[in-house]
C-alpha cells in the first residue's frame, strides 16, 4: 500500500448510525433529499442496513436496524447533518422534494440554521438541514 492509499483525501466516508424505522428512514434519504439506495442487506450478523449516497461520491450514509436492540431518538434536538447548498435552484428543488414527500421544516434549536436554511426531521428525530449558502472552507 503506497502513502497515497493512506491519506484522508483518498479515503471513502462513510456516517452510520442506528436506526429502529429503517423502512422510514430509507425513504426519508431517498425520496426526499433525493439520496440513492446504494446498497441494502438483511440478516447480517443480526442486523439489517442500507447505504445511501449519490452514485461515484466518496461518502455515504449507513443506517442499521440491530436485531433485538432499541436504538431510540436523537439524544439532542443539534444532532445535525447540514448540507450547503449554493445554487438557489437546486435549493428550491431540495427543499420541494422534502415537501412533496411529506416532510415540514422544523425551527431549529440553533437559530443560526434558520437563517438561510430549512431544517427537517427524520422518522428517529435527526435532523437534516438544507443550508442555502457557501460554506466558507
Amino acid at each position: 500500500m503506497s502513502d497515497d492509499d493512506m491519506t484522508v483525501g483518498a479515503a471513502t466516508l462513510r456516517v452510520a448510525r442506528p436506526t429502529d424505522n429503517l423502512d422510514a428512514v430509507i425513504a426519508f434519504y431517498r425520496d426526499g433529499l433525493g439520496l440513492t439506495l446504494l446498497y441494502r442487506f438483511d440478516g447480517h450478523d443480526g442486523f439489517d442496513g442500507a447505504m445511501l449516497g449519490l452514485p461515484g461520491a466518496p461518502w455515504h450514509l449507513e443506517f442499521t436496524r440491530a436485531h433485538g436492540h432499541d436504538a431510540g431518538r436523537a439524544p439532542t434536538l443539534d444532532n445535525l447533518l447540514v448540507l450547503y447548498m449554493p445554487a438557489r435552484s437546486a435549493w428550491d428543488a431540495a427543499v420541494g422534494r422534502m415537501r412533496q414527500a411529506g416532510h415540514q421544516p422544523v425551527a431549529s434549536f440553533n437559530p443560526y440554521w434558520d437563517r438561510q436554511g430549512l431544517t427537517f426531521e427524520d422518522p428517529d428525530g435527526y435532523r437534516v438541514v438544507l443550508q442555502n449558502s457557501v460554506w466558507p472552507r
